[in-house]
């Protein structure tokens, strides 16, 4: 079955006047004479993506359009009408995101997180109500590696993430950046899976492994300044903003450190050992 709003491999079937129908007899869209290759013939497989031209007729393309259906992309609106907003995705007919669809009024030129869907007409639209209509699944386990698109940052809670730009995704508020921003690609880790089948992801790497690299990002700050004002009893909050690390975090690579030789400690001061 030919699936409209997403890539499938089709063959080539039958050549026409106004270009090359791909699939079969009972199920073929025609790929328009503009995008048929040189060369094929009945049978080759194409990697096509399934649309709606102007006149609402299924169509084939061989471009990639910048986002497929039920997943999610950071799309520019080209226009706001009476009745909409229009988004580029890529094709030669924008993609319409309703107002009823909107969380907030967007504006010409903004950049903003939508995910695809087909409205009662069957006609492909958007909507910034991204994270209510996320999956769950995947098939990801506790420390399966992930990515995904940042689609909402709340300070008090955390970051939002659709994994793989369709499932459901959170990262903590403590292991959040100042410098992660909307629309971000992130790659991390499934700290646990909830009961829900949502992911919680982490940033950081399991204890042992991060430790080397909290370490260095120390090292790195040391080998500048000879020392900083902060230890142990340091407030995590100053540990987060200078280290970008968590408290807990920070005292594991300073002991790391100490117990190496490479720094001295104070309560409220570390320094680099003198050679």
């Amino acid at each position: 079955m030919i699936e409209l709003c997403k890539r499938q491999i089709l063959p080539a079937f039958k050549k026409m006047e106004q270009g090359l129908y791909v699939g079969n007899e009972a199920d073929k869209v025609l790929l328009p004479n503009k995008e048929v290759p040189d060369g094929v013939a009945a049978g080759d497989l194409l990697d096509v993506y399934i649309y709606l031209d102007s006149k609402d007729r299924y169509t084939a393309t061989l471009k990639s359009p910048k986002i497929e259906l039920d997943s999610v992309a950071m799309l520019r609106v080209t226009d706001v009408t009476d009745i909409g907003a229009f988004l580029d995705w890529g094709l030669d007919k924008d993609l319409f995101l309703p107002f009823k669809e909107q969380i907030y009024k967007v504006k010409k030129g903004d950049i903003i997180p939508v995910m695809l869907y087909l409205d009662k007409s069957y006609r492909p639209a958007a909507t910034m109500y991204v994270y209510n209509n996320l999956k769950t699944g995947g098939g990801y386990v506790k420390d399966s590696a992930v990515s995904g698109t940042v689609i909402r940052i709340n300070p008090d809670i955390g970051v939002y993430v659709a994994v793989d730009d369709k499932y459901y995704g959170m990262i903590p508020a403590r292991e959040v950046g100042s410098d992660i921003k909307l629309g971000d690609k992130i790659h991390g880790r499934v700290a646990f899976v909830r009961d829900d089948g949502k992911y919680m992801i982490s940033l950081r790497q399991k204890a042992y492994i991060q430790i080397d690299a909290d370490s260095a990002k120390i090292l790195d700050i040391l080998k500048e300044s000879g020392s900083v004002p902060y230890g142990d009893k340091s407030d995590a909050n100053d540990i987060k903003r200078v280290f970008n690390m968590s408290k807990g975090a920070f005292k594991r690579a300073i002991g790391h450190l100490y117990k190496n030789g490479v720094i001295e400690l104070e309560p409220e001061k570390i320094k680099l050992k003198e050679v």
